[in-house]
């Protein structure tokens, strides 16, 4: 084989290979959280060591809720979720993880978001691929679960639960306030007066951006944080990570994701007829952030 001849077989080889490469990791089958451990033991006996595992990888922790008896979630964040965040649009849904640990009456279990999931089903424009790794250099080798089969990483840039039903980019913008700052001081006197029966959990700023993401504990009505997940948390493994919902500053808006996407991100596998059970949530949920936004 002449030189010329070698080169060109050489660099066909190599697209092919970049080709497989790109076709694989766009079909890599990926669950929404991850279990970090499962045993014996209490909230109250893990939950410094699983803050001290955080800190020392790097993570801060932004927020901690206890959305009903027996779970308790840690919100965390890092540089790298950050800047993250700062590259993609809406980026800031991604600029956190939860760590929840969640006492079943038959053991203990510690779960987390899968950062590789997020990354996707947020259309972020990174993988988290160095995130997913902290967390388990912290907390052990790690199961994914919350779906029976996963989703495609390529299906979950495009997710949507079923037709008609919204995909990330339909963001619900919740208010409209003259500046960015006009709409974090809005957000912050909003949750300062609990309204719609809320919390706050977390606030994190996006670096370069005028944007932030706030964690929002609801307590009242149809979508309260336990009314639903009475309903869609009955697997053996608690998905409790679920908790709470977000929503985002964008410069002078406030938007949350769609009720109907948030959930089912969390829950796929969901059938109707549980979905069904909660029908009135993603409207009670919009109604309450809608409050704390200061929308009309």
């Amino acid at each position: 084989m002449n030189r010329a001849v070698w080169r060109i077989s050489y660099a066909l080889f190599m697209l092919l290979f970049f080709i497989s490469a790109s076709v694989s990791a766009a079909d890599t089958m990926l669950k929404p959280d991850l279990l970090l451990y499962r045993g014996s033991g209490t909230i109250k006996d893990r939950i410094a060591e699983v803050r001290n595992a955080m800190e020392k990888e790097g993570f801060q922790i932004v927020g901690e809720y206890e959305p009903y008896a027996g779970a308790h979630i840690l919100v965390i964040t890092s540089d790298a979720l950050k800047s993250n965040a700062a590259k993609s649009p809406f980026g800031a849904y991604g600029a956190i993880q939860r760590i929840s640990l969640t006492e079943t009456g038959k053991e203990l279990q510690v779960a987390s978001t899968n950062p590789l999931y997020m990354a996707q089903i947020y259309q972020m424009k990174g993988d988290l691929a160095d995130v997913a790794t902290k967390l388990q250099t912290a907390l052990g080798k790690a199961e994914e679960f919350g779906s029976k089969k996963g989703l495609k990483a390529s299906s979950l840039r495009d997710y949507h639960y079923m037709i008609f039903m919204p995909y990330f980019t339909d963001q619900v913008k919740l208010a409209s306030h003259g500046s960015y700052d006009e709409a974090i001081k809005a957000v912050e006197a909003g949750l300062a007066k609990g309204k719609g029966g809320t919390v706050k959990i977390y606030r994190v700023d996006i670096p370069g951006k005028q944007e932030s993401v706030f964690g929002v504990g609801i307590k009242e009505g149809e979508g309260a944080d336990e009314a639903v997940m009475k309903v869609v948390d009955f697997g053996e493994l608690k998905q409790t990570p679920h908790l709470p919902y977000e929503l985002i500053v964008s410069e002078g808006n406030v938007y949350m994701l769609h009720g109907k996407f948030r959930i089912a991100q969390s829950f796929p596998d969901l059938t109707m007829g549980t979905f069904m059970k909660i029908s009135g949530a993603p409207g009670a949920i919009e109604n309450t952030l809608k409050q704390v936004a200061g929308g009309k």
